[in-house]
């Protein structure tokens, strides 16, 4: 069983991994290139090499009931959508409550990790640290990567003709802190991503003119979702995910369509996706449709050429003055501490068994924690990942061998769709709820809804119909919270306490209690068809 484990990186899935080696019996190391933990989350003047770099404006996109480590809910004064600055505080408060700050080696770089010379019988690592201008190395029995993958900007300069002749100003959105940079500027944001977009409606409050290029569009949602709720915890049930995979993808993408266009049609606004099979991930932008119905941003389609002080766009004529380019165009990633032959990045991807393992290692003592797009909070995703890590590595769990996890890597990698449900195409891409049940069962952590209906019912009732919030995956197995089950039945009350700051008395009608006495009828036909 492996003892000894190197974590690099202290942000939020190298908090999580610590933490799950220390509760089963395993002696962490974490190395923190910064002087502080959080990662993406730590907010800094200056962007620092290796590390994710965000603006200050920065609100969470998930949900805090959605979005927290699932045995360590949110305070409860903190707002739904969490700005940057109090995300920082719970993970320190996190890293505190559970005594996680002893495992951190901060200021300290990892220069490589490479194997033993007796790897295929130890499986041991040895990593090179760098601290103060002093190189040291040890020896691990196990390696916990967890570096994210928002760390290098992809700018495809060569992408936009002309661009080496314009005078203006340009640069990653990486390096974007405060919008003061565009007052009274000509501002052009490329790509609308949730940080192109982000950028481009901050922009427009001091802009003189705000364009925003995209290629394919996107849908974009706002936080606020239906009758006031988080848009996650209305979106991500497990009820709802069954019924869209139950569904063939052409009813479920026109679903979606129908849905999104409830807040403003989104054609009528030029940001409409091109594809609307294929599944990208949605815009959480609560502002974007006001701007542009004021005409404070303006849609267009893709860069034809750079000018020295202006840019022609695709299907237009009309050169549109520029003052600063904002190229929100990406990231690719990489591991420059690990030798090819260990992970190779190729097309966006890498040959990671459940996006996790290097399948064609014969030990499994490597893993690679938060390298995947669900459509879910990533805070649980990498802490469900590093419980299944760290089952493995005490042997609890077992790993079929390399020939076969590589089958399963290469077929993943088609990106063959069922035809049933969204189609999740992309590279990284997977459908949230099934992915982290899979790594539940595998480690018997997942909850039995079918024996909890009869023992429990209102707690089988909530799970399935309820939002899918992290406290689900601790009501059983290793690592499990007693507090889950309260935590469950008590979220919603959470949800609403930090918006219900003035208390208004409800009065409610006779029809509206009919209805909802009728809906409660449907309910208990609905809960006979799923269980029965």
């Amino acid at each position: 069983m492996a003892k000894r484990v190197a974590i690099v990186g202290a942000g939020v899935s190298g908090l999580a991994s610590i933490k799950c080696c220390l509760e089963e019996g395993l002696e962490p190391t974490c190395f923190e290139r910064s002087d502080d933990l959080g990662g993406l989350w730590r907010f800094t003047e200056h962007v620092e090499e290796g590390r994710a770099s965000l603006y200050k404006s920065v609100v969470s996109n998930s949900s805090k009931e959605m979005s927290c480590y699932s045995d360590f809910p949110f305070p409860e004064d903190y707002p739904n959508f969490v700005p940057n600055s109090l995300f920082l505080e719970y993970l320190k408060l996190y890293a505190s409550r559970f005594n996680l700050l002893k495992c951190i080696q901060f200021k300290t770089k990892v220069c490589s990790v490479t194997k033993c010379p007796d790897f295929a019988t130890s499986g041991q690592w040895e990593v090179v640290t760098l601290h103060e201008g002093k190189q040291s190395s040890a020896i691990f029995d196990a390696v916990m990567v967890c570096t994210g993958f928002l760390t290098n900007p992809h700018l495809p300069l060569d992408s936009f003709p002309g661009l080496k002749n314009f005078k203006g100003q340009y640069f990653h959105s990486r390096q974007y802190k405060h919008p003061d940079i565009f007052k009274d500027k000509r501002v052009l944001v490329v790509g609308m991503g949730n940080s192109g977009t982000d950028i481009a409606v901050e922009a427009s409050h001091l802009a003189k003119k705000v364009f925003l290029s995209t290629t394919g569009g996107a849908w974009v949602i706002s936080r606020v979702f239906d009758s006031g709720y988080p848009w996650d915890m209305i979106f991500m049930t497990r009820f709802q995910n069954m019924f869209r995979n139950f569904l063939p993808t052409p009813i479920v993408s026109w679903l979606i369509s129908k849905k999104m266009n409830s807040w403003f049609n989104h054609v009528n606004y030029g940001v409409a996706p091109e594809d609307r099979t294929q599944l990208r991930e949605p815009v959480l932008n609560d502002e974007l449709p006001g701007r542009i119905i004021t005409g404070k941003v303006l849609i267009k389609s893709s860069i034809k050429e750079v000018k020295e002080n202006s840019v022609i766009f695709n299907n237009t004529p009309k050169e549109e003055p520029i003052d600063i380019i904002v190229f929100a165009t990406g990231y690719t990633f990489a591991f420059p501490f690990l030798d090819e032959s260990v992970v190779k990045v190729e097309d966006g991807q890498a040959s990671l068994y459940k996006y996790i393992l290097p399948a064609h290692l014969p030990k499994p003592t490597l893993a690679v924690i938060g390298l995947i797009k669900p459509l879910g909070s990533m805070i649980p995703t990498g802490e469900t990942q590093a419980r299944w890590v760290v089952q493995v590595l005490k042997g609890a769990t077992t790993v079929p061998p390399p020939s076969v996890m590589m089958a399963e890597v290469n077929e993943r990698k088609k990106n063959k769709h069922s035809g049933f449900g969204l189609c999740y195409c992309k590279a990284l891409q997977t459908d949230y709820i099934p992915y982290i049940d899979d790594l539940l069962t595998s480690i018997k952590a997942k909850p039995d809804l079918r024996a909890m209906l009869l023992t429990d019912p209102r707690l089988a009732l909530s799970i399935f119909f309820g939002p899918c919030t992290p406290y689900h995956f601790r009501l059983t197995g290793p690592g499990k919270w007693e507090g889950a089950r309260n935590a469950i039945l008590t979220q919603w009350d959470r949800a609403l306490k930090v918006t219900k700051t003035r208390i208004v008395p409800e009065s409610p009608s006779p029809f509206e209690t009919l209805l909802k006495l009728f809906s409660f009828l449907a309910f208990l036909v609905a809960v006979f068809l799923v269980f029965l």
